[in-house]
């Protein structure tokens, strides 16, 4: 079979075989990747991959399955065994496929890599790094480029195709001096493509320069209560806890903090979150939803305000809200008007945090965790590199209580932050 028969043949035998509603989405894929390791060219490889995800619907009831094989023989195999596993579930009212769109073909970056230049760029950023770090250590760098396609396919006709194309770079780096090392840190992007040396995507040359300074740290002077100012590379950490309470997970086990509040402010009027898998200024994101609808771009909280949950297909006919148009991620924090150095100047007491590691957040969004590859700031100055410091509060709060927000941004390629200055938070 063509590569475009296979998803309509699963749902042609789906039918016939008494499923009532089916849904198969048949991907292919190439990876072509670059390595080094231990600041030394170590590999280049390509990698091929193509699958098939199939379900099926029958009585309300749903099976469904993931496969590697795409011959006939155990396409047929597959679609026996999710109609058995349909036959065997619990019965859902809430399952269902997205209804009849008009068909699309979608398609973003290059089919091919530029081979010549990844090895080019690769060996910069090498000899860059070198020089300008000459105490850091690159332990591993990867550059890759990703081509594929996918074609999506339900029984009420819904009919997508999808190729996408692009490059990514991730580094993983620690720095010495002496018989003093700094903690292992690393930084990444994704570009449609590499125009640029690779040190100037993302964080990457911020994240080297504070490794070299973290060879040697210091104990914060005492426990305070104080401000911080998150990273772009680090607000994730905590950004997390709130989009999750907007979710299907929380919002259909009634224990979304949020479920009463559309339309009402849950953070900060300074804090605007957008998630644009369209954006032409993001290299990642998508043109079609996991539950099958032509995405698009939204607005999740502007000025504080909330303006949409982020329910698939199945979480809100669970839960009776509005679906969402796309199936987030590709996010997008508003800038503010305050320069990161006026930013720090604020900040009597506090910690510049680059790096969170701490377990998940309670229910009501208490946390604690380690600060790590971070400074502290005292007198609206950086004084030193911090040793492990232990940072807790409350997401909620925290998020009610922005300061500032950065006018300078970076771009990581699917996501777009600014530095985010939260008060009250508890350092010890």
């Amino acid at each position: 079979m063509q590569n475009q028969d296979i998803s309509d043949y699963c749902i042609e035998q789906l039918i016939k075989a008494g499923a009532d509603k089916a849904q198969c989405v048949y991907s292919s894929g190439e990876k072509k990747e670059l390595n080094v390791d231990a600041g030394e060219f170590s590999l280049f490889r390509t990698n091929a991959n193509h699958g098939v995800s199939i379900m099926a619907i029958k009585d309300q009831k749903k099976g469904s399955l993931s496969i590697n094989k795409i011959a006939k023989d155990d396409i047929d195999e597959a679609i026996t065994t999710v109609l058995n596993m349909a036959e065997s579930s619990m019965q859902d009212e809430s399952y269902d496929i997205s209804e009849y769109q008009e068909a699309g073909s979608f398609s973003k970056g290059d089919k091919e890599p530029a081979l010549n230049i990844m090895y080019d760029r690769m060996e910069e950023f090498m000899d860059y790094s070198a020089n300008t770090f000459p105490t850091t250590i690159i332990e591993q760098a990867i550059l890759d480029f990703s081509s594929g396609t996918s074609y999506y396919r339900n029984s009420n006709g819904v009919s997508f195709d999808e190729s996408e194309g692009s490059y990514s770079f991730s580094v993983m780096f620690t720095s010495k001096e002496g018989k003093d090392i700094s903690s292992f840190n690393s930084a990444g992007f994704s570009s449609l493509d590499i125009d640029l040396p690779l040190h100037k995507g993302g964080s990457i040359n911020r994240l080297l320069e504070e490794s070299a300074a973290h060879v040697r740290t210091k104990a914060v002077p005492n426990k305070f209560t104080g401000d911080i100012i998150v990273t772009p590379d680090c607000i994730m950490s905590f950004m997390g806890f709130i989009l999750g309470n907007l979710s299907d997970f929380r919002l259909i086990a009634g224990t979304s903090l949020f479920r009463e509040l559309m339309n009402q402010q849950i953070v900060h009027e300074s804090l605007s979150i957008h998630s644009k898998p369209l954006s032409d200024n993001l290299s990642g994101g998508y043109f079609v939803t996991s539950d099958g609808y032509k995405a698009e771009d939204l607005t999740i909280i502007q000025n504080g305000i909330l303006q949409s949950f982020l329910l698939s297909l199945y979480g809100s006919k669970k839960t009776g809200l509005q679906r969402v148009s796309n199936s987030g991620g590709s996010l997008i924090i508003d800038r503010g008007e305050t320069p990161l150095e006026d930013m720090i100047q604020s900040v009597e007491k506090g910690v510049l945090l680059s790096r969170f590691s701490g377990g998940s957040p309670s229910d009501n969004g208490d946390f604690s965790g380690v600060a790590k590859n971070s400074f502290y700031i005292e007198n609206g100055t950086v004084q030193y590199p911090i040793s492990e410091t232990m940072v807790s509060g409350n997401i909620v709060d925290m998020f009610q209580k922005v300061k500032h927000i950065s006018k300078e941004e970076v771009n990581f390629g699917d996501e777009i932050f600014p530095w985010i200055q939260f008060e009250g938070i508890t350092v010890s």
